[in-house]
């Protein structure tokens, strides 16, 4: 079993009623996609992104914590964790994103429902670091979504960037560099 597979089956054991988790960072690329690369697979933690219109409800659930508090705990020996939630204002995503997810098949979870965004809302979230992983892992979903030119320049355009300025530099010196990807001349 890989790491977020074991991560997130901790994680439903714990869950005491259906709950959705929609993931990125290499634990979606490792679930969500057909022969990821064996490195997405050891990756040490899960990142989720728990959309703001849903707060409310996902901060009074205090089953849902406790379940993340003792999946923590049971896994702390072992160096995984599942401690990245931010919210979608936190993230760079396409206005749309959450009407755009996908299931993530996992067999045999009882409680879990897991989801995924879109390969371009997924490229967007591997903007806000200028990273040479980042930049791998932007190659590998680029590779599962041929994009026009018109496509990526509608995508780049569109992206809810949060209003850090650390991440509004990332943004535009990935922008330029995926750009020289699709467009090398």
């Amino acid at each position: 079993m890989n790491h977020p597979e074991h991560i997130l089956r901790t994680l439903d054991q714990h869950l005491t009623s259906p709950t959705r988790l929609i993931l990125y960072g290499r634990a979606a690329l490792a679930l969500g996609y057909p022969d990821p690369p064996s490195e997405f697979h050891s990756t040490m933690d899960v990142d989720a992104i728990l959309p703001e219109i849903e707060m409310t409800a996902i901060e009074a659930d205090d089953s849902f914590w406790n379940a993340i508090e003792m999946t923590n705990r049971d896994l702390d020996s072992a160096g995984l964790y599942l401690t990245h939630l931010f919210t979608d204002s936190q993230v760079i995503l396409s206005p749309g994103w959450l009407d755009q997810i996908i299931p993530i098949q996992l067999p045999d979870l009882h409680a879990l429902r897991l989801f995924r965004p879109s390969t371009a809302d997924l490229i967007l979230t591997k903007m806000m670091r200028v990273d040479p992983q980042d930049r791998s892992d932007i190659n590998f979903l680029m590779s599962h979504h041929r994009f026009s030119e018109e496509e990526l320049e509608e995508l780049l355009r569109n992206a809810r960037v949060p209003e850090i300025l650390e991440i509004a530099e990332a943004f535009v010196s990935n922008s330029h560099w995926i750009r020289k990807q699709i467009m090398p001349n």
